[in-house]
């Protein structure tokens, strides 16, 4: 039975049923292991068993080769593809040696999950957490988030968001040059530790999503060039040749993404997706590959009565991602809306550089909070004066996740400084009201909770010299359009850039410090948001009075007013008949937030 018909041209691509098992890959059975590998390149394939001998594969339609041996979890294997030297698995669960090592034999059903009753949540319930596994604690692996998991639940967040783990060279990554889709990275704890950081945080009562990306592969230990038509001439992304989803042999491709997406919701048990950058995802098929991964998601989430969510960063401001497919959009759950963001940024910070030139007015912090997007089909200047986004009309709140910090904003600067280490803390306290008290879906980003000090700077651990004066290189070219970002820009390659970033994690010591303060400001406006924001209506009224950015939560029938008030601003009367239950005055920023008596 076909979970849908997607198309490559003229061609017609089927797509399996969500409840199949991966097609390919090694599926162990007993003391058996069938291999089977997509390689419609190769002429001939062999298998390479690690302390053993080759075995030929045979070859079926479509150029799947195949071949079965005797093998138990944790042997170590290659393909050989022609005379090309051996070759890791396409679809390993796990790579112990690097990306450029043998792939290891990982039993799927060894696990014993603990999270029967678990059944996800509706993203009308999001707070996001955004984190790095390896920065996050001193450990840098799953099982030291395993630790800070009661820590996230005292917070106040329902939902963590992991960035990247799939595997990649070397040993610290931020994930985005992930070059093994399948493969959890071995550093980070491998299959067993994402296991056991999903079945313990659902044990917590927190869902898990991932950041997963199908916009490009990484360069080193990317080999599937040598075994199928990945990658595409017909599109180009700021990463060389796009991912194949539209070209001649995508069929094969698309099913290795769109089962990838499986892979993850059926194996880990995760709660959601996060699709990266899918403004570089080129596809000229009638059925875009965002919603055909959208598509069998659900599927698969309505058969394991399990609530699935599927986010889409973009910086287009495009409704299609969000529309249903019957109005001629993707489906998807919710969108990245940078907008909010982008604009309380440059207000705060002054900064007018790259595409901050378009943002500074309060006015837009005031349509993103009323509408989700500020552009909605406006002249933006730093595309070269071409329009930017489409209407959000009809499009609820909730679907747009906001910040005010992530880690692009913060690790794509040159020296990766947080919002803290840009502007006063009363500014940052406004900023956090307005973010956890809009209707919209809140993303925090690792440690502006409690005020982190320590930069994320973006880092790299590649073991080709050519890859790493290039990454080097392109780092110096990126901020070209921002000249105050100038300077010595640390070396992503240098350890001590990666050692940098790791939180410092300066809570909990007992002191009463201004860390300690902050993240009590945190606990107290999300403890508001999940009493009153997350119960009602999800809309709101958001104006500017005399420089003061005032909004009412919901739109009618209000149960929460905030009134946020710059240096500049008029200071407002608070309004009579409401009682003032949160409020901070530093710098000559001023927040009070007021519920209905």
């Amino acid at each position: 039975m076909l979970a849908s018909a997607a198309y490559c041209g003229c061609i017609k691509i089927p797509v399996k049923s969500a409840t199949l098992n991966v097609m390919y890959g090694a599926t162990l059975e007993g003391g058996t292991a069938e291999f089977r590998v997509w390689a419609p390149n190769a002429h001939r394939a062999r298998l390479r068993l690690v302390g053993g001998h080759d075995l030929p594969m045979q070859c079926a339609d479509k150029g799947t080769f195949s071949a079965q041996a005797p093998v138990q979890a944790g042997d170590r294997y290659f393909y050989v593809l022609d005379d090309h030297k051996p070759l890791p698995d396409p679809v390993s669960r796990l790579l112990p040696e690097g990306v450029h090592g043998p792939t290891a034999l990982v039993d799927p059903n060894s696990f014993a999950w603990n999270d029967q009753d678990w059944g996800g949540l509706d993203l009308r319930d999001y707070i996001i957490y955004e984190l790095h596994v390896g920065t996050f604690s001193p450990e840098g692996t799953f099982e030291g988030a395993i630790q800070r998991l009661n820590y996230l639940k005292s917070l106040g967040i329902s939902v963590i968001e992991l960035m990247p783990v799939a595997a990649f060279p070397g040993r610290r990554n931020w994930g985005y040059d992930g070059v093994s889709m399948y493969a959890v990275q071995a550093s980070y704890g491998g299959p067993e530790g994402l296991k056991c950081l999903v079945d313990a945080a659902h044990h917590a009562g927190l869902a898990v999503m991932l950041d997963v990306v199908y916009n490009h592969l990484g360069n080193e230990g990317n080999y599937l060039r040598l075994f199928g038509p990945y990658f595409t001439h017909h599109h180009t992304t700021p990463w060389g040749d796009a991912i194949n989803y539209d070209d001649r042999g995508c069929e094969g491709v698309r099913r290795y993404v769109v089962e990838n997406a499986l892979y993850w919701i059926r194996e880990y048990h995760l709660d959601g997706l996060r699709l990266d950058a899918t403004q570089t995802i080129h596809d000229d098929s009638p059925l875009h590959i965002v919603a055909e991964i959208q598509e069998n998601v659900q599927r698969l989430a309505g058969e394991l009565g399990r609530k699935v969510c599927v986010i889409a960063e973009t910086d287009e401001n495009d409704c299609r991602y969000l529309l249903p497919p019957t109005q001629g959009g993707f489906g998807v759950n919710a969108a990245w809306s940078d907008d909010f963001h982008h604009a309380v940024h440059a207000c705060l910070t002054g900064e007018r550089e790259g595409y901050y030139q378009d943002f500074g007015s309060r006015e837009q912090i005031v349509r993103a909070l009323n509408e989700g997007f500020a552009f909605q089909g406006e002249a933006f200047k730093f595309w070269e004066g071409r329009k930017r986004g489409t209407s959000s009309a009809g499009i609820p709140l909730p679907a747009h996740v906001i910040c005010t910090q992530n880690h692009d904003q913060v690790g794509n600067r040159a020296r990766g400084e947080r919002l803290d280490a840009l502007v006063p803390r009363g500014a940052c306290k406004l900023a956090a009201a307005l973010l956890l008290l809009a209707p919209e879906t809140p993303l925090l980003f690792m440690g502006q909770e409690y005020g982190e000090t320590a930069p994320f700077q973006f880092f790299t651990d590649y073991g080709d010299p050519v890859l790493q004066k290039a990454v080097r290189e392109g780092r110096r070219r990126e901020f070209e359009h921002f000249l105050a970002f100038g300077g010595e820009m640390p070396d992503p390659q240098d350890p001590q850039t990666f050692e940098r970033s790791k939180l410092q994690w300066p809570v909990g010591s007992g002191e009463k410090n201004q860390h300690e303060d902050m993240l009590q400001w945190y606990r107290r406006l999300i403890a508001l948001r999940r009493e009153v924001v997350i119960p009602a209506e999800r809309t709101c009224r958001a104006e500017l009075v005399e420089g003061a950015i005032t909004m009412q939560v919901p739109a009618r029938d209000t149960k929460l007013r905030v009134i946020a008030e710059f240096p500049d601003s008029q200071r407002q009367p608070a309004p009579t008949g409401w009682n003032e239950v949160l409020s901070s005055e530093e710098d000559g920023y001023r927040v009070r937030v007021f519920k209905k008596l």
